[in-house]
């Protein structure tokens, strides 16, 4: 719709600042230029004072009270609390599988009636100053609790602690508990650090959305009862019933695919029906096939990726990318035999050996972890799944196609906010925030350098064989990527990893050196993810009006806590934890994440890429993906430029790319049955009922999430834990429903081709 009609359809009806105000919104769209957003819609939300995006308007208060107490000693001691409870809690379900992340909304839910019991209970006086009860549970207080909280709930993830046990499972490296620390501190604050800098890149901007956020905030309003922006005037009951309503559900029907009939969880009723026949276990499997069964009861596995706050188009590029790679390129690979993959299964997170047994990497490494050439050439090259070796050549198209892309529809939005320091056309969030004390940039770089001296000092003084120069090239390349894939994730709820070409660019810098590979990967693109995360929770309180000096006390404290008590949790299970991380554990803690991570260590940092991609290796053909990653998006920017309105504006392909990120340890299990909700939800409720929509939607996935969350401890450390797991029904994990799925080729990792016993497969020479 053009601007001119725009202008004509609201300049008869508002007065000249409001017509001034509809200009600017829609200079911006024009600038920014996102598929997305509607500009009726825009226009509507402008005129009411309000955000343009109708996502935001369903979500987030529009006003502020600045005098809600929120820096309080209640806020406090029930956050730090929470940031204790959920670090350990994910530490230790991390290492289980399936894994399902303790989030923030747990702590959100629970919190609420804990911070309400203070207020009535807790008596109104002041100790040594501090007044120990200010009244009423605010909002404000609630949201600082469950930032703090957000901190154990995320910074398990993602090689933080997994280099720790890396070196502790696979090179048998145990270093200090100060030389865990000082890694891990390194990482997250420095992480931290570069999120608060670029603030004016990724938070203050309305078009920097952060779906997630949506669902926290529909969450906060709706158990504090506050009255913010909907559309339409849907009846039906409140909110609070419904979330309770749903929140219950939750919690009850996970105790079914959970614990009672596990085969609703992994539901590859096709598998059952023929479970000898190899190649209908690899399409219709969902433990080592590609997932064409298509159905899960199971609400872990649906909602392992993502929920209901990933937009709907950005939905449909990551479901039509894994339709594409995963149920037709993989099986094309697969049986031509590309790679000699039909001797393996044809979806695993292992890597194998050329007599398709797992890799050994103990045969090929000397006693610092470094490279034996000569045990190496007398072994194996090393081998991996169809789809592994797809996700590899996935990521190396991500990381081209997101540069490109950012260059080419990001560029004039990139350069506008760089030149105007993110102040023009401020909405209403932007302008009720500037009201508070801003935290000053310099103090975010004294946590950068403070945090970088104690970088060095970890990688000098242990054995590591990391130089300090590759530390900072790892920090270059962390600011290099961070605003570009900030953008497309505060847009699309997708991230782009950077874990292929940290591994990728230390593997020919440093070869043979698994340890500092793990330490380039870690300081480069955990680094970067820290920041976005960060970012995300600086875009929370943006929201709900948090003073950003109070915020940034919050989360810096929280952090040294939590990742103290996760190092902790992580050091009590390896010493009291039998058979930790061995994949026939009895208890599930079979370590997935450890393992991919530690698989990626062989490749780029035992062996090296070199001996993987380089011309004339096994997975030379995979470097091609470089190309095609940056060729797609030059095809659909040209094409835009031709056909402006057409749906190739809505194709993104750093998301068709990148939203696969997941494989390994995800599956299809995971993907097909979340495109299927996030259709129906995204798409079909949200275009025909879409004032149940702005209503419902955001608060029935926070309170599934939270359900679920509470099922999940309940289960494990009620049933399942406890005298080994005898508690309750003696006969629950032998009966049928609990290892139907397990008993198929599909659950046995079955290949395709059987090995003669004493042969090899695979060259020769390597």
């Amino acid at each position: 719709m053009a601007i001119d009609f725009q202008e004509e359809r609201y300049s008869s009806t508002n007065s000249e600042k409001d017509d001034v105000k509809v200009q600017e919104v829609l200079q911006t769209i024009a600038d920014f230029d996102d598929p997305n957003i509607d500009r009726d819609e825009a226009v509507v939300g402008v005129l009411e004072d309000d955000s343009p995006y109708p996502e935001v308007r369903s979500a987030v208060a529009n006003t502020d009270d600045p005098s809600i107490p929120c820096n309080s000693f209640r806020a406090w001691v029930i956050g730090l609390a929470w940031a204790v409870l959920i670090a350990g809690l994910n530490q230790f379900f991390f290492f289980r599988y399936p894994s399902v992340t303790i989030s923030s909304i747990a702590a959100q839910l629970l919190s609420f009636p804990v911070g309400r019991l203070w207020a009535k209970v807790v008596p109104n006086v002041r100790v040594f100053g501090i007044k120990l009860n200010p009244g009423p549970f605010s909002i404000k207080e609630h949201v600082l609790v469950t930032i703090m909280a957000s901190v154990g709930g995320y910074c398990a993830y993602f090689g933080r602690t997994d280099i720790i046990a890396v070196q502790r499972v696979y090179y048998g490296q145990t270093y200090s508990f100060i030389y865990q620390w000082m890694v891990v501190m390194s990482t997250q604050l420095i992480g931290f650090s570069i999120g608060g800098i670029l603030r004016r890149f990724l938070v203050q901007p309305p078009s920097m959305i952060w779906p997630a956020n949506l669902v926290t905030c529909a969450l906060f309003n709706t158990l504090h009862s506050q009255t913010y922006a909907g559309i339409g005037t849907r009846g039906g009951i409140s909110r609070e019933r419904f979330f309770f309503y749903a929140w219950l559900g939750g919690l009850l029907w996970y105790l079914v695919p959970g614990y009672l009939f596990q085969g609703l969880s992994y539901f590859s009723w096709v598998c059952w029906i023929a479970p000898e026949n190899i190649v209908v276990n690899q399409m219709f499997g969902y433990v080592s096939g590609l997932g064409m069964s298509m159905v899960t009861f199971d609400w872990s596995q649906i909602a392992y990726i993502g929920k209901f706050s990933t937009r709907r188009w950005a939905e449909a590029n990551i479901a039509v990318g894994f339709v594409f790679f995963f149920w037709l390129v993989v099986p094309s690979l697969y049986y031509t035999n590309a790679w000699d993959s039909k001797y393996m299964p044809i979806s695993s997170r292992t890597s194998y050996d050329n007599t398709a047994a797992s890799y050994n990497i103990t045969r090929i490494i000397n006693s610092d972890a470094s490279l034996n050439l000569t045990a190496y050439e007398e072994y194996s090259p090393l081998f991996l799944s169809t789809t592994f070796a797809i996700s590899y050549a996935l990521s190396f198209a991500s990381i081209t196609a997101t540069l490109m892309h950012a260059f080419l529809f990001f560029r004039k939005q990139i350069w506008v906010q760089s030149r105007r320091s993110m102040h023009e056309q401020p909405d209403i969030h932007a302008r009720l925030m500037s009201k508070y004390k801003q935290v000053p940039e310099w103090w975010y770089m004294i946590i950068f350098v403070l945090m970088f001296v104690i970088g060095v000092i970890s990688i000098e003084l242990w054995h590591t064989e990391f130089p300090v120069w590759a530390f900072v090239l790892s920090l270059i390349i962390a600011f290099f990527y961070v605003i570009p894939i900030g953008m497309i994730q505060a847009i699309t709820n997708q991230q782009v990893g950077l874990n292929v070409i940290t591994e990728l660019v230390v593997g020919y810098a440093l070869p043979g050196k698994p340890i500092a590979m793990m330490m380039f990967k870690t300081w480069g693109y955990v680094t970067m993810y820290q920041a976005l995360t960060f970012s995300s929770d600086f875009k929370l309180g943006h929201y709900m009006k948090i003073p950003p000096r109070t915020m940034f006390w919050g989360q810096v404290v929280a952090t040294a806590i939590a990742g103290t008590v996760q190092l902790g949790v992580q050091a009590w299970m390896f010493t009291n934890i039998p058979d930790i991380c061995n994949p026939t554990q009895k208890d599930g803690f079979i370590c997935p994440n450890t393992e991919v991570f530690g698989t990626a260590s062989f490749i780029w940092g035992v062996i090296g890429p070199q001996r993987q991609f380089s011309s004339g290796q096994v997975y030379h053909d995979l470097v091609y993906f470089f190309l095609i990653g940056a060729f797609c998006p030059v095809v659909a920017w040209l094409i835009s430029l031709k056909w402006p309105n057409s749906f190739i504006r809505y194709v993104n392909f750093p998301v068709i790319f990148s939203g696969m990120g997941a494989i390994p340890p995800a599956s299809a299990l995971n993907y097909v049955p979340w495109a299927i909700v996030g259709f129906i939800f995204q798409y079909v409720i949200r275009r025909k009922h879409f004032s149940w929509w702005t209503k419902y939607n955001y608060v029935l996935s926070a309170a599934m999430d939270s359900g679920l969350a509470v099922s999940i401890i309940l289960i494990f450390f009620c049933l399942q834990y406890p005298d080994n797991g005898t508690i309750g029904l003696h006969t629950i994990q032998t009966w049928w429903g609990n290892t139907v799925f397990s008993k198929t080729a599909d659950g046995q990792y079955t290949a395709l081709w059987t090995l003669p016993e004493g042969s090899t497969f695979g060259p020769t020479t390597w």
